[in-house]
């Protein structure tokens, strides 16, 4: 990382004499990525005029297993104002009153929303219309997801933008267009250098909305006994410091989202699933979800929808969700899991267990649909209603003016103004559009 938003003249040789190959230049941020097999590299790297630091590439999990799963299978189900046969099933929509909002003629026209992620069905039938540029950042990875379970990375895909075609669910914003760029490898997890590149890729796509369904929690110090592989004698443990690395990191982080909502980009992340409570553990950080410009979304779901009982909120916080007033922005639906049985319903032309139906039903891998909840899932409803928004101002609006109309229109359902849970309120779509009229 240079000192400034420049990186130093000659940074190709002076990293090769310093015996590291570099492997990427972002010179918008100032940041660079190199490899080495020399342990001194860091070190040496860091003396070139110009440079702040040199840090290791962190790995982590961007996003959780999903606890429960259940892929769904398109039958003859009550339609309620949609053709797409899952659209009686997505509550979220309900909720944030989006069809209303489509009803003003907002459907995400002339926006582009990039969705970083875990690999993709590129092909999917929902998807592949929509679908405008592809990209991974995974050295061993195409943007196509490999595997043969979750598509995390379809899933939040299609809760932007599926395509209004009859077929499965439909997106938010189905005439938003979609930037596909994979940051995470296909088990979920991968180097923050990898989503930072995700980042820069989406603003030179001229990308008006990034959705980051994926972090990390981080400690803000950490100091630890290395027993160097022997346990039973401490005195080979070295004391191995990594704060000032972290801090660093930090700061990288910080200038990609900083240069996305400069470069005209509104920043949208999932506040992560470890129900967290920001208000009081102030040593962990949520990565992006609480870097400088990014617009930070807990979830909300339902206990027992399927159920029909009158009274049942669809606004009920998840059991899962982190929390904290400065950690959460809004909320937005993500669903739940915790429903106390596995009893089989019949609800709304289809037959599942009822904790199912409280979940978020989006696209999945070869051309499939499935149920999943988490922050990961509240944060894409928010990246559609950003996109609806821009829409209807004709693909043109800063995002300072895309956070002040969300924030004018959220419905402010925990304690007055901004809470730990909601934030300023579960986004509320409809509204959102028609200010804007």
């Amino acid at each position: 990382m240079s000192a400034s938003d420049k990186l130093p003249a000659g940074l190709e040789g002076k990293t090769a004499a310093a015996n590291g190959r570099l492997t990427a230049q972002l010179p918008a941020i100032g940041l660079a990525t190199a490899t080495s097999t020399d342990p001194g590299f860091a070190a040496k790297a860091a003396k070139i005029e110009g440079v702040r630091s040199v840090i290791h590439d962190f790995s982590y999990q961007g996003y959780n297993p999903q606890p429960r799963t259940l892929d769904a299978t398109a039958a003859n189900g009550a339609a309620l104002g949609s053709a797409n046969p899952f659209y009686a099933l997505q509550w979220g929509f309900e909720a944030m009153q989006v069809p209303q909002a489509w009803a003003t003629g907002a459907r995400g026209q002339k926006v582009r929303v990039a969705v970083l992620d875990g690999g993709f069905d590129l092909q999917h039938p929902d998807l592949q219309n929509n679908i405008i540029a592809s990209e991974s950042f995974v050295p061993t990875e195409p943007a196509q997801f490999m595997g043969m379970g979750f598509s995390h990375g379809t899933h939040t895909a299609g809760t932007v933008a599926a395509l209004d075609n009859n077929l499965g669910v439909v997106g938010v914003a189905p005439e938003a267009k979609l930037i596909l760029a994979k940051v995470l490898n296909d088990n979920g997890t991968g180097s923050f250098s990898w989503m930072i590149k995700g980042i820069y890729y989406a603003v030179a796509q001229e990308a008006d909305v990034i959705n980051l369904s994926l972090g990390a929690a981080i400690p803000r110090s950490s100091r630890y006994l290395d027993d160097n592989g022997t346990p039973d004698n401490p005195a080979d443990d070295v004391l191995v410091n990594e704060t000032r690395e972290i801090q660093e990191l930090l700061v990288a982080i910080g200038k990609a989202t900083t240069y996305a909502r400069q470069q005209g980009v509104t920043v949208i992340a999932a506040a992560g699933n470890d129900a967290n409570d920001g208000n009081h553990d102030g040593n962990l950080v949520n990565v992006p979800a609480t870097s400088p410009g990014v617009i930070s979304i807990s979830a909300t779901g339902p206990m027992g929808w399927a159920n029909d009982k009158p009274g049942t909120s669809l606004d009920r916080m998840a059991s899962y969700t982190n929390y904290g007033t400065a950690d959460v922005t809004f909320a937005a639906p993500g669903g739940d899991f915790v429903y106390p049985t596995n009893e089989l319903v019949n609800f709304r032309g289809f037959r599942s267990n009822v904790w199912a139906f409280d979940m978020v039903l989006s696209t999945n891998r070869a051309g499939g649909y499935t149920w999943s909840a988490g922050t990961s899932m509240a944060a894409p409803h928010a990246a559609g209603v950003a996109a609806l928004i821009i829409g209807k101002h004709n693909g043109q609006l800063a995002p300072a003016q895309v956070e002040a109309a969300l924030r004018a229109s959220a419905d402010d359902l925990g304690k007055p103004g901004r809470d730990p849970y909601y934030g300023y309120g579960r986004l509320n779509a409809l509204r959102a559009v028609s200010q804007l009229q």
